[in-house]
């Protein structure tokens, strides 16, 4: 026994070595050179809001993704508990997002994403079809309510009254139009869109649509978050931001990360957002995404929160870009804001990336 344990001991420091000796071998620090943060507050342009209809808010979630571990997780994260929300309504949420946003010393302002559902063949909203749902309405009224937050209005384009619904948005001060065409059921390519993408344009307002592999929902429809099914809306005028830059996923044996680049050369109204590539299932994409020529200047700030704030995302995922000293101290930041703007930066993200956002969103309104 007593060998055995002097074999196990030494096995352990043999391996701990190796690995030590591995990572000095393969460390290449961060992905570009690190510049300051900006001395201005940030504006994160993707942050998500949640919502079971408690409080009258119209919001509501599939039983399927109520009954699913993720659900609890993200309410959590969230900084709410189910309990919580039901005493106090879902309008808890945003109190949530506010105080925290308040407290982050970098990030000063959020655009809070509502999310329309599946519409049916009548143009009306499906809710057996629909895994969550979080209206304009409620989404505007809130936001108001915080100098912090900002509204990010969720359109369905085959509702009937799509085109009333971009106008009323738009005079609530919508930011821009958030799609998940994989759980909404949208064809961003569909020919009978043509008029909504037309009233997009006139009233410019961007649209924010999920490209590549979505697997936060309990199903998802893949090839609709193709990102060559945006070429209509980017012929026609509209403003895009591929979210995520189509990380994850393939369409047609192409990596969708490889199928949308060319795309940026062809369209000057494409952009693209850099929120969830620090996650451990994108690890890789960050760098690819700063470094890949056609990205220049095409690049905005978000977060999606609240990935953030999970295990999804964390410093120690990145070994061989920052030290065990900038891990521990990144890791140790108490606000999820914070910290993910810090790893961003520590692993190359410049500083004119950082103040995208304002000029992109504050000067199209």
């Amino acid at each position: 026994m007593l060998k055995f344990l002097r074999w196990a001991f030494l096995s352990i420091i043999m391996m701990v070595a190796i690995l030590i000796a591995g990572r000095e071998i393969l460390f290449v620090g961060p992905v570009q050179t690190v510049t300051p943060l900006p001395t201005d507050k940030i504006l994160d342009m993707h942050v998500h809001v949640a919502g079971i209809g408690a409080g009258n808010s119209g919001c509501f979630v599939s039983e399927q993704m109520r009954d699913s571990y993720k659900f609890d997780y993200y309410l959590k994260a969230f900084g709410v508990s189910r309990q919580e929300i039901i005493e106090q309504g879902d309008q808890l949420v945003f109190k949530r997002l506010a105080e925290k946003l308040n407290a982050s010393r970098y990030v000063g302002q959020a655009i809070i994403l509502a999310l329309d559902g599946v519409i049916d063949e009548q143009g009306r909203l499906d809710k057996q079809k629909t895994q969550v749902y979080i209206p304009n309405e409620f989404v505007a009224a809130q936001t108001a309510q915080y100098e912090n937050l900002l509204f990010g209005a969720s359109i369905n384009p085959y509702r009937k009254d799509a085109l009333q619904r971009l106008e009323t948005a738009y005079q609530q001060g919508a930011r821009l139009i958030k799609w998940i065409p994989s759980i909404q059921h949208i064809d961003p390519s569909d020919n009978r869109l043509i008029s909504f993408y037309h009233k997009m344009r006139d009233l410019a307002l961007p649209l924010l649509s999920h490209t590549g592999q979505e697997r936060s929902f309990h199903t998802a429809i893949d090839e609709y978050a193709d990102p060559k099914r945006l070429q209509l809306p980017l012929s026609l005028g509209v403003t895009v931001i591929a979210a995520h830059v189509a990380t994850t996923g393939e369409n047609q044996q192409q990596n969708n990360f490889e199928r949308i680049l060319p795309m940026f050369k062809r369209f000057p109204n494409l952009f693209a957002d850099i929120s969830s590539l620090t996650q451990i299932n994108k690890l890789g994409y960050l760098a690819k995404a700063l470094t890949a020529a056609e990205l220049k200047g095409r690049l905005l700030y978000g977060s999606d929160f609240p990935l953030i704030n999970m295990i999804l995302v964390s410093p120690y995922y990145f070994p061989l870009n920052l030290s065990i000293g900038e891990m521990r101290r990144i890791a140790e930041i108490e606000n999820p804001w914070d910290r993910d703007v810090v790893l961003k930066q520590a692993l190359g993200v410049p500083t004119e990336l950082f103040v995208q956002n304002q000029r992109f969103f504050y000067s199209a309104n």
